[in-house]
């Protein structure tokens, strides 16, 4: 990648028309007014096509033409406390402005570039010239061609993937699994009852040890996350994931569980002291009862259970959670009889999503008394759990439970649903696919939640994994953008990276198969539709690459509601760290032109 220097010196060649209007300015309103009628005629000037094939260039003029009269406006100043204009400005007339990065010249030489039409179109198959001169039969065979060539590509690139499915990962896992149980001192029984599973949870860095091997960083970032008391755990049937070694076949098991240094120091010290400085969505904010959450007309948020077997190191209720397992982690039944007493008093609420912590540790006898009370309000008619254990502990789904679960289920009155989170290809197992089917044969449905993090983001990732979930039986439901938390920063991605994948992976997948919702979760407000354009602003393009977006909330058509402003992280660091694990930036260019 190139450095600041560089890329300064790539931006003052690039971009000189456009400096060439802001040095004739003399105030930074001027300079305002000059830019934004420059930008203005040159989305005119460089919106004639010269056909259908140049078609994306005449979009790509116009969404970066939108973007720079935002940044250019007085409004974002004020809501970011950064002026794009000032700094043009200056760079127009010569001043230094060392606080500029190579994120911040490397942004606008690319606004610049899709304003003035210098872009090249995104191709992922090998599209053929002439191919819409071409009618009848003759035009449809070439298609399919074309089809064959573009999914020959993919198909190319799904493969440097490997999933849990395979005959080698599933032979591979066989031998994990013999050797935690020998190290364990666990019979074939001991490891298929959920409760030997969670008597067994890893909860500490010699836990771990004895049953895959840490590098030096892994160990020492759990040694020290433990010091701080950080919730840890890990199931022994989520290690057996694991590779022995590790590597880039598992990164993204690993990265699930195994706290990044990052991570450490920046909880760490505030743990125990200011909990909800880490109440990132400010849950307490939308908790009218104790164990409730509500956002939604029509749906709430009941949390019995505050623990899980195992812990994802980014999990948005980190804060609330004292340690995996914790005693007392159950709520007291006043309190939920409280909470569901709360919940019938708002026949609003047709739906109730069951989550914690992880609902499924509750045992089968606890488990129906909470069902028989909540589905005991004439209001509810459905109830979703949300739970990680198909994929961390996957044996908790006994035939007793599923028939437990399917007993709710009233066809045309009550629908009982699971939401799951699998995360990445690797994780996708026999034992999973074997838990699904037991619930699906209740006729209970099974949903996934996929947070789109740094370590299944590379080209074609998610998109096996959601071809992967639809043969198991999952159906893929939300893809959410990582929380804006610091101390997750290893997971963030840009939000133009999650747009890419939806517009140029996961659209090239059959409907079913990718009918999920791109979502990024506004504190406070709730679920903001990314694939909308319309529900979003890019604000600014801050000094070191970072884009500033203003979210509006899901009910703006409705009632007066504030909009939330926060940071994604920068495009260039992305790419740069892409770089890094093997992954060629160049395969991620029109990353730049997604807003």
């Amino acid at each position: 990648m190139k450095d600041t220097i560089t890329m300064r010196e790539t931006f003052l060649l690039e971009c000189r028309s456009l400096l060439d209007v802001a040095a004739a300015a003399a105030t930074v309103e001027d300079a305002r007014g000059r830019l934004t009628g420059h930008v203005l005629n040159l989305r005119i000037a460089n919106s004639m096509t010269r056909g259908e094939r140049w078609t994306y260039r005449v979009n790509r003029v116009r969404d970066c033409a939108r973007v720079l009269l935002i940044l250019l406006s007085a409004r974002a100043d004020s809501r970011t406390g950064f002026s794009v204009t000032h700094a043009l400005w200056d760079l127009a007339r010569g001043e230094n402005r060392d606080d500029l990065g190579a994120g911040f010249f490397a942004e606008m030489i690319h606004l610049i570039r899709g304003l003035e039409g210098r872009t090249t179109e995104t191709s992922v198959g090998d599209s053929r010239a002439g191919f819409d001169d071409l009618d009848g039969r003759e035009a449809a065979i070439a298609r399919s061609d074309d089809l064959d060539s573009m999914w020959q590509r993919v198909e190319g690139m799904m493969s440097r993937y490997e999933h849990g499915l395979t005959d080698a990962s599933i032979e591979r896992r066989a031998r994990r699994r013999r050797e935690i149980m020998q190290r364990l001192g666990a019979s074939d029984a001991d490891w298929a009852d959920w409760r030997w599973q969670v008597a067994q949870v890893a909860s500490d860095r010699a836990g771990v040890a004895r049953l895959v091997n840490l590098d030096a960083e892994e160990a020492a970032n759990i040694d020290r996350a433990r010091q701080y008391r950080i919730p840890f755990g890990v199931t022994p049937f989520y290690t057996g994931l694991m590779d022995e070694q590790g590597g880039d076949r598992d990164r993204a098991i690993r990265a699930q569980v195994f706290p990044p240094a990052r991570y450490v120091d920046v909880i760490g010290p505030i743990r125990e002291t200011r909990d909800e400085e880490l109440d990132f969505m400010q849950e307490r904010n939308t908790s009218p009862v104790d164990l409730v959450t509500r956002r939604y007309p029509n749906i709430a948020i009941l949390k019995p259970y505050n623990t899980c077997p195992q812990i994802c190191v980014y999990c948005q209720r980190n804060w609330e959670i004292d340690e995996v397992l914790a005693p007392g982690a159950m709520a007291d039944w006043s309190k939920i009889e409280q909470a569901v007493s709360w919940i019938g008093e708002h026949p609003a609420i047709h739906e109730v999503l069951i989550t914690g912590g992880d609902p499924l540790l509750i045992e089968d006898g606890d488990l129906t008394r909470l069902l028989d009370m909540v589905c005991a309000l004439s209001s509810i008619s459905r109830v979703r759990i949300g739970t990680r254990t198909p994929v961390t502990m996957p044996m908790r789904f006994t035939e007793a439970l599923a028939d437990l679960l399917g007993g709710y289920r009233v066809p045309g009155r009550r629908e009982v649903a699971l939401v799951t989170h699998v995360q990445h290809p690797y994780e996708v197992n026999p034992e999973l696919v074997a838990a699904v089917e037991r619930l699906r044969l209740r006729g209970i449905p099974v949903y996934n939640q996929l947070v789109y993090t740094f370590f299944v983001s590379r080209r074609f990732e998610t998109a096996l994994l959601r071809r992967l979930l639809r043969q198991a039986g999952i159906e893929p439901y939300y893809t959410f953008l990582p929380k804006g938390k610091e101390e997750t920063d290893d997971f963030r991605v840009p939000l133009s990276r999650l747009l890419q994948e939806q517009a140029e992976e996961a659209r090239l997948l059959p409907g079913l198969t990718r009918a999920d919702e791109a979502v990024y979760n506004v504190p406070r407000l709730g679920k903001n539709n990314l694939r909308a354009g319309q529900h979003r602003d890019l604000l600014t393009i801050m000094p070191d690459g970072t884009r500033i977006y203003e979210f509006h909330p899901w009910e703006k058509n409705i009632v007066p509601q504030k909009s939330y402003v926060g940071a994604v992280v920068p495009i260039l660091d992305y790419l740069e760290r892409l770089a890094a694990t093997g992954e060629d930036p160049a395969e991620y260019e029109s990353i730049w032109y997604y807003f």
